[in-house]
């Protein structure tokens, strides 16, 4: 008979290192239904029948965050065989928190506390036996990052679970609290399982909406049950929930008091602290960073990952993957449109994949060292005080960093991002940062039409960020990414030396998560413009076309190039080049010399690809060009990491439509405005859009939020209650 064991505990309590400890290889990772938490589960190493589920990192089972809402929906709902909660033993009073509540579920629980390597070190002492005996569960001490204690605590879960027994409640409540509480569960008896009844009559207790939603109590019960809770407040005058929090706490304090005995004093420091006065220090925290994620940038992205990549792209990539099978379709007497299609399509694609995929590496490896060292945690707290100020999380940095160098894992770097509305943000706003696929762009239209200027390239950034920080304020006010201001929990970890194991299985782990999901959307997507480029209508009829003027897409091109007009860029090639950077950013040059017939391989500094873009464009039209398509829809191999980043058909379809309306309302009024200046533009209908643009964002930008009260809400002021115990 199979068993669920379901691994539940706080934020960098190394829950995660233990899973992958427990499972190695035999993981699955997904999705929550319907949401966009990441799910994991895998098999018990020796045990086939034994299903690991590993929850979201939480501090509580409070129905105020999603990750929140997923583990205890998974707890009450599918009912799991044994609980493994693992704590953190450098910081057990805010660890007990959740404990408490999971014990009050009547499942199976085994404790295990964690990292008692560094309990030990620091001279710390903690009493597992009466840990046991207050809590009502089994206690065990385990080391995940040193892979000690581990199997045998899964163990003792499965022996919990076997015997289908739960531990004796601890008496967390007292007074007038507890005599409400067992009140409230005979009046539930028989409505909801009866191992459940405690933590539902808790739950009532704080009038938790989504219990109340899900029980459908009749009014008269309601108010006989709202009778005995008012009273409650009355006699403690406080809140439900609060109270509820602080008797929590206060037992806590009373158990921590006995099991745990810390040698330092209490007004010492750890070397975690110490370092910590240091690379979170208001002057010295950001010239840190900078110094950090300059040579992480210029390792992933710098000398060893363009080798890679470029070796990658010309070896693994044109060599082995296109031009040997292509020799060998044609000595075979392939037929030419299928040759084209298995090379130039299906290949090609698979080598646009393999391209990315060195420098994604290497970067994620990078990244991984400064999660497991502890790091990143540090990095989110300093720079949050300066993006809650336009609506982001101070999580969103490191992404935006990120896809300076390309947007693939700079998307993909979002997942560290709890709280949904946040990811989310940061996802569609995160690929406005110009890329290093972008530059050529740049550079084509600066040498061309500026002079080969640095400021095109300075501007571009600038334009970028100011991008981000614009749809930070707007979205922010939309009924979509509004709402409950989220407040910014975060468990500092203690420093430690990473895992070359944890780092390795999480560098692998997101790599080939790219290639899996992402790697589809460019496959696919090659092929379709493989197909729109090389045939067409021709004067014999539909086939296989030499020029790409007579192709599908130039056809399609041609067809809706109006609609750039009031842009400044209304001809064919500008929006068959817009449409074929698609799948790359640099295809747009390459594209520019096969439509100027100036040839494919053509670079961004070609002289007479220069002299073809000043004849066909203005230096304002060029500018709008450039602007348009450094903002909009980013490459397929950016769009399927979207897809896989957001979960959802619609909210991928809204990061892609929002990222193409915003380049284009942001270069029509470049062109409009600019060209009254110039003299280039006359006053018209585009100009009356470009002025109704202007004032819609300022609307936007300025009105008032009707979704945010300007004051704490109920699960602000939890959340900070716990953090700040």
């Amino acid at each position: 008979m199979e068993l669920k064991i379901a691994l539940a505990g706080n934020p960098n309590c190394g829950k995660t290192t233990l899973f992958n400890d427990l499972t190695g290889s035999n993981q699955y990772v997904g999705n929550w239904p319907g949401v966009t938490v990441e799910k994991k589960e895998g098999k018990l190493k020796g045990h086939k029948d034994v299903i690991i589920q590993d929850l979201p990192g939480i501090y509580s089972l409070s129905p105020y965050t999603l990750e929140e809402v997923v583990a205890r929906s998974y707890l009450v709902s599918e009912k799991p065989d044994a609980i493994l909660n693992i704590i953190d033993g450098t910081n057990v009073e805010r660890n007990l928190y959740l404990t408490t509540q999971l014990v009050e579920l009547g499942l199976p629980v085994v404790m295990a506390v964690n990292m008692m390597d560094l309990v030990r070190k620091n001279g710390d002492k903690i009493d597992v036996a009466k840990l046991s005996a207050a809590l009502g569960c089994e206690v065990v001490e385990i080391s995940a990052l040193k892979g000690e204690g581990g199997i045998a605590a899964a163990e003792k879960a499965m022996a919990a679970a076997q015997a289908k027994k739960a531990g004796e409640l601890p008496h967390v409540f007292t007074g007038s609290v507890e005599h409400a509480i067992a009140h409230i569960e005979e009046s539930i008896s028989g409505k909801v399982p009866n191992n459940f009844l405690r933590w539902y009559a808790i739950k009532i207790f704080e009038r938790d909406s989504k219990v109340m939603e899900t029980l459908h109590l009749d009014a008269e019960l309601k108010a006989h049950l709202e009778e005995h809770i008012a009273d409650c407040e009355a006699e403690l005058d406080d809140d439900a929930e609060s109270i509820i929090t602080n008797q929590r706490y206060a037992y806590i304090n009373g158990v921590v008091d006995k099991a745990v005995k810390k040698k330092a004093a209490k007004h010492s420091l750890s070397t975690s602290d110490k370092i910590d006065r240091v690379v979170t220090n208001r002057v010295a925290a950001l010239p840190i960073f900078a110094a950090v994620m300059f040579l992480v940038y210029y390792i992933a992205i710098g000398p060893l990952g363009t080798f890679l990549t470029d070796w990658t792209n010309d070896v693994l990539g044109t060599a082995w993957l296109v031009d040997i099978p292509r020799g060998w379709l044609e000595g075979v007497g392939c037929a030419g449109w299928l040759t084209g299609l298995i090379c130039d399509g299906i290949l090609a694609g698979v080598g646009a994949v393999l391209g990315f995929v060195p420098q994604m590496l290497v970067l994620f490896l990078m990244l991984s060292i400064l999660e497991d060292v502890g790091y990143m945690a540090r990095v989110a707290f300093i720079m949050d005080r300066i993006f809650r100020k336009f609506g982001l999380s101070g999580k969103s940095f490191i992404p935006m960093l990120i896809s300076s160098g390309c947007g693939v894992p700079g998307v993909m770097a979002s997942r560290t991002i709890e709280n949904e509305r946040d990811r989310r943000m940061t996802i569609m706003t995160t690929c406005f940062v110009p890329c290093g696929a972008k530059m050529p762009i740049i550079g084509l239209f600066a040498g061309a039409l500026f002079g080969g200027s640095g400021l095109v390239a300075v501007s571009a950034y600038f334009i970028g960020v100011a991008a981000i920080i614009l749809s930070g304020i707007i979205l922010k006010k939309t009924k979509g990414f509004s709402g409950d201001p989220a407040p910014f929990v975060m468990e500092l970890p203690q420093y430690h030396t990473p895992s070359a194991k944890n780092v390795f299985h999480a560098t692998w782990e997101r790599g080939w998560s790219f290639i899996k999901r992402a790697g589809t959307v460019i496959v696919a997507s090659s092929m379709i413009l493989w197909f729109l480029q090389g045939f067409g209508f021709t004067e014999t009829g539909f086939g296989a076309v030499e020029d790409n003027n007579s192709s599908l897409l130039a056809a399609i091109g041609g067809a809706v190039c109006g609609i750039f007009a009031p842009l400044g860029f209304g001809n064919w090639q500008s929006t068959v080049a817009t449409v074929t950077g698609l799948i790359a950013k640099e295809n747009v040059v390459a594209t520019f010399g096969v439509l100027f017939h100036i040839g494919d391989g053509v670079a961004e500094d070609d002289v007479a690809l220069w002299g073809a873009i000043a004849q066909h464009y203005t230096m304002l039209s060029a500018y709008s060009f450039m602007v348009f398509n450094l903002l909009c829809a980013p490459c397929f191999a950016a769009m399927g990491a979207i897809k896989r980043e957001m979960n959802s058909a619609k909210w991928t379809a809204a990061a892609i439509g929002y990222m193409c309306g915003l380049a284009y309302l942001v270069s029509l009024m470049i062109y409009q405005f600019g060209g009254l200046i110039t003299g280039e533009v006359s006053f018209g209908l585009g100009t009356v859009a470009a002025v109704l643009v202007l004032a819609f964002f300022i609307y936007m930008l300025f009105r008032k939020n009707k979704y945010d009260d300007n004051r704490l809400t109920v699960s602000a002021v939890h959340a900070a209650k716990v953090v700040t115990r």
